[in-house]
């Protein structure tokens, strides 16, 4: 936890941090993580060829990552907590998976399928030209699954780990695994820094996450704990196999299987059981990470507002 602080300023942080995503969203111009995707890029055009592409993809790792989430340590030591809350705010992405869900949602139940294909182009790397509307749902519902775990709850706990840096480092993190972290010939060896780093920030949250999912299933609990034991180690990812797993069976849809990346089909494990997934699922899906964020903020909060009523009466 955040070094010297106490659970209250802690949890007064992180509320802050969700709370300004919840009111702002992400910035519309000079959004870190846009700025940040840049430098990626740059770097790994100038590093990422000739001999040796793990190592060179280990440098490239540390001159993006490292470098600014040292510097983002150094200013919450000496700018005052509110640094923290900032930093948390910049990286984390609640209010932004619903901005880019629920216009596909809104295009699906119009009917509108080319306006619905676009849209989901833009969150997921999945072909999505000739989709048709369960591929769009589905695609919809994995995507908001997969993200309330890198783009919200990973980012919660590295903050509650290491404060703003740990939320930086999360992300940043996060990002050159979704740029780099591909098993392709331009790739693999470069990449697989980003994506090892990934997998072991992520190794926690994730099981946090669906851990969250299946308590907040309801009657479905047992059915989401099922698909997580069951089908999460099919899955390509360590990771998302959880997450994606347990977050199906806590909605009752099938995910998973036939997907179409760079004009081949794909058979996927499955994930989930139960029907495909339509709109209302994508919303369903929302609803689950919401209500676990609001799950993760009172079990941060409620022993913080304990402690202060303890001390007040102490």
């Amino acid at each position: 936890m955040l070094s010297g602080l106490s659970l209250p300023q802690v949890a007064a942080l992180l509320l802050a941090g969700v709370l300004l995503d919840l009111l702002l969203g992400e910035p519309r111009r000079w959004h870190p993580l846009v700025g940040f995707g840049k430098l990626a890029a740059t770097i790994e055009r100038r590093l990422n060829h000739g001999s040796a592409p793990f190592v060179r993809g280990l440098l490239a790792w540390s001159l993006a990552v490292l470098p600014i989430a040292a510097l983002a340590w150094l200013a919450a030591q000496h700018a005052g907590l509110w640094l923290h809350a900032v930093l948390l705010y910049a990286c984390i992405g609640l209010r932004s998976l619903r901005e880019h869900a629920m216009p596909i949602v809104d295009a699906l139940r119009a009917g509108d399928l080319a306006t619905a294909r676009t849209r989901t182009s833009w969150i997921v790397s999945r072909d999505t030209h000739e989709a048709q509307e369960a591929d769009l749902a589905k695609a919809g519902a994995e995507s908001l699954l997969e993200n309330g775990n890198d783009a919200v709850f990973g980012t919660l706990l590295w903050f509650l780990v290491a404060g703003g840096a740990g939320a930086v480092l999360f992300r940043l993190a996060n990002t050159l695994d979704a740029m780099w972290g591909y098993r392709n010939e331009r790739f693999n060896l470069f990449g697989r820094t980003a994506a090892r780093i990934d997998d072991a920030l992520n190794f926690v949250p994730a099981r946090l996450t669906a851990l969250s999912y299946v308590l907040l299933a309801g009657p479905a609990r047992a059915r989401a704990w099922q698909c997580w034991r069951t089908q999460a180690g099919a899955w390509s990812s360590p990771n998302a196999g959880p997450v994606m797993a347990s977050g199906a069976g806590a909605l009752g849809v099938s995910l998973g299987g036939a997907a179409v990346y760079d004009g081949r089909l794909e058979q996927r494990p499955p994930l989930g059981t139960g029907p495909a997934a339509t709109a209302a699922d994508v919303v369903r899906a929302w609803n689950l990470v919401l209500h676990t964020t609001l799950l993760w903020l009172a079990l941060a909060c409620v022993p913080a507002l304990v402690l202060l009523m303890w001390g007040r009466h102490a």
